[in-house]
């Protein structure tokens, strides 16, 4: 899942690129574990950032159009190149295991269950 270009504007300018983990919900749905990518993106030549979400979950349909709250808990690694799609693949899969651990400790667990992620509905937050 993709935040728009607006969203990505508003987020602190100061924000490291790399990879992180923490919260997703899609919409009012359930809280899902999540892997978040925040990187210079190259269709724009590197002079805008992108930020894309892996939500760690199976969903039974697209989501286009809802609504992603996300929560970021901790930072995995900084933004790099690889060599190869294999390459990359194994840095994923290792980014969501390693976000697995992180978010099953109590410290980043009892965030699943803030306030955040359950907003009475049509309720703006921060802007948003």
């Amino acid at each position: 899942a993709n935040f728009s270009e607006q969203v990505v504007e508003s987020f602190p300018s100061d924000i490291s690129t790399g990879i992180y983990y923490g919260w997703a919900c899609v919409g009012n749905g359930d809280v899902h574990k999540m892997v978040l990518s925040i990187g210079w993106n190259p269709f724009y030549k590197n002079i805008k950032k992108s930020v894309e979400t892996h939500i760690i979950h199976t969903f039974k349909e697209d989501f286009y159009g809802e609504i992603l709250s996300i929560v970021i808990t901790g930072y995995i690694r900084p933004e790099k190149n690889f060599d190869s799609l294999v390459a990359l693949i194994s840095a994923i899969q290792e980014d969501i295991e390693e976000a697995k651990r992180q978010l099953d400790l109590p410290e980043h667990l009892k965030l699943k269950e803030d306030n955040f992620f359950h907003q009475p509905e049509g309720k703006i937050v921060n802007n948003h």
